[in-house]
């Protein structure tokens, strides 16, 4: 990417050798280490939400990703672990992923998001390349992921977990730490317990499952993947808006009582498309308020909730990763023009961290003359902080490849603020590669293909 803005360029670059520096080559391909100095290894969720971030620009990182996951799947269950057959364990160490991952504590871990999060993956990799080939090598360790959601799902009717307390093992969301699910009041749920985003990830993993498996000719297969995908959009829609809040839980406790708390995580559920266009306006307004938005990003809890610290490590914190997933939610609706303030201020708080985002920062509220505030040990480089960058972009040009019919989609492209041409080089698609513009006029952005790529690729602009 190369842009008109010099300081915004040395983002840019910034952003992109990090990713660079935190891939290593596997045998099973390049796999995105999670972070330096704490997190030097293969973690499964981060390596996916990476490679979701960088697809659209190098889907060979979600290949090697994908490739290595599968590769260490859990084939059975375990008396020591909480694997179960299908289920991708998220925590790695000395390096190495294994079914039977050791934490510093004793106990074994596999987060309940990775899984949907991989098949997730795999879907937007095939739509993205095409590449079918692959995705049929992959196809049983797919089938399996459903198959361990479906199991994990049975008893609820959505995918949970148990707390520390009960089963010996951490919160099982992105956001681990002890204190970052609870109720309006303080109480600590009981499990089992459904984390909202968990849910749109299963939603999004049974919807690409079930377009792969039309492709592949298995249509009933397809069907019941899609009649699943809707029944969770549905008790999602049921279970977890609150009607008061204007907002998603959220999660659910033991009791299926919900906790009426306004975090990031609904942010997530735009992303993957759940809510309904209303609903999705309504978050979206609250995302962009004073409650979560702080002139750096998005908090990770909203002001108002009894356990917000802007200090702390999940709750009031802001995270590159999760500002870019809820923009990009914000783009799917159409808010193209707030993802560009969010892209602004991501790139100002990078500005003060000397081009390097953090993997986390403090969510204090921006004040005039003064910067981010740190939070003292954070990773840095992070891979899915790197990542952000371009996930913030992409949000912002309304870029899509479909890569069935070979095609570059550009929907009412935006431009970061001070920026009036980006060039993309060497974009990849479907067998060919070529330069796209895109360039400031007026009020207005366009899209053109450098002259020598014309007819190559198909591109297709709506405004």
């Amino acid at each position: 990417l190369h842009s008109s803005g010099r300081v915004f360029n040395d983002w840019m670059e910034r952003a992109r050798a990090d990713v660079a520096l935190l891939t290593t080559e596997l045998a099973t391909g390049p796999y995105p280490y999670a972070g330096i100095p704490w997190f030097s290894t293969a973690f499964g969720r981060d390596g996916v939400i990476s490679a979701l971030q960088m697809l659209w620009l190098n889907p060979g990182l979600a290949r090697g990703v994908l490739a290595f996951l599968a590769q260490h799947q859990a084939t059975e269950t375990s008396p020591f672990s909480d694997s179960q057959p299908g289920k991708i364990m998220h925590e790695t160490r000395k390096g190495e992923m294994t079914a039977l991952s050791e934490l510093p504590f004793g106990r074994y871990y596999g987060g309940v998001d990775t899984t949907p999060l991989y098949v997730h993956l795999a879907c937007a990799y095939a739509d993205r390349t095409g590449d079918m080939v692959f995705i049929d090598g992959l196809w049983q360790s797919l089938c399996a992921a459903a198959e361990w959601i479906e199991a994990a799902s049975a008893s609820t009717g959505f995918v949970t977990y148990r707390r520390a307390a009960e089963s010996g093992l951490a919160n099982q969301g992105w956001k681990d730490s002890f204190d970052s699910v609870f109720h309006a009041d303080g109480r600590i749920p009981k499990g089992p317990i459904a984390l909202v985003e968990v849910q749109g990830y299963v939603f999004a993993a049974f919807q690409g499952l079930a377009r792969l498996a039309r492709r592949r000719g298995e249509t009933e297969k397809a069907e019941g993947w899609e009649r699943r995908a809707e029944e969770i959009r549905r008790r999602v829609e049921s279970h977890f808006w609150i009607e008061e809040l204007g907002y998603y839980a959220l999660a659910l406790d033991g009791d299926g009582r919900p906790c009426e708390v306004r975090t990031s995580n609904a942010g997530h559920l735009l992303y993957v498309g759940l809510p309904d266009p209303d609903r999705a306006r309504i978050v979206a307004d609250q995302l962009l308020s004073a409650s979560f938005h702080s002139g750096w990003g998005l908090r990770t809890l909203a002001d108002d909730a009894i356990f917000f610290n802007p200090m702390s490590y999940h709750n009031g914190s802001i995270w590159p990763h999760d500002t870019a997933i809820c923009a990009a939610g914000l783009a799917r609706y159409g808010i193209r023009d707030n993802v560009v303030r969010l892209m602004s201020g991501t790139f100002e708080s990078a500005v003060h961290f000397n081009m390097r985002l953090p993997e986390l920062f403090c969510g204090f509220t921006r004040a005039p003359g003064e910067a981010p505030i740190a939070y003292p040990v954070a990773c840095l480089p992070q891979a899915w902080s790197a990542g952000s960058a371009f996930m913030l972009m992409q949000a912002c040009l309304g870029l899509h490849i479909d890569g069935w019919a070979g095609e570059i989609h550009v929907t009412r492209p935006r431009l970061p603020i001070g920026i009036d041409s980006l060039v993309i080089r060497h974009l990849a698609v479907a067998g060919t590669a070529v330069d796209l513009t895109f360039q400031r006029v007026g009020d207005r952005v366009g899209a053109f293909l450098a002259d020598r790529h014309e007819g190559l690729a198909p591109l297709i602009v709506r405004s």
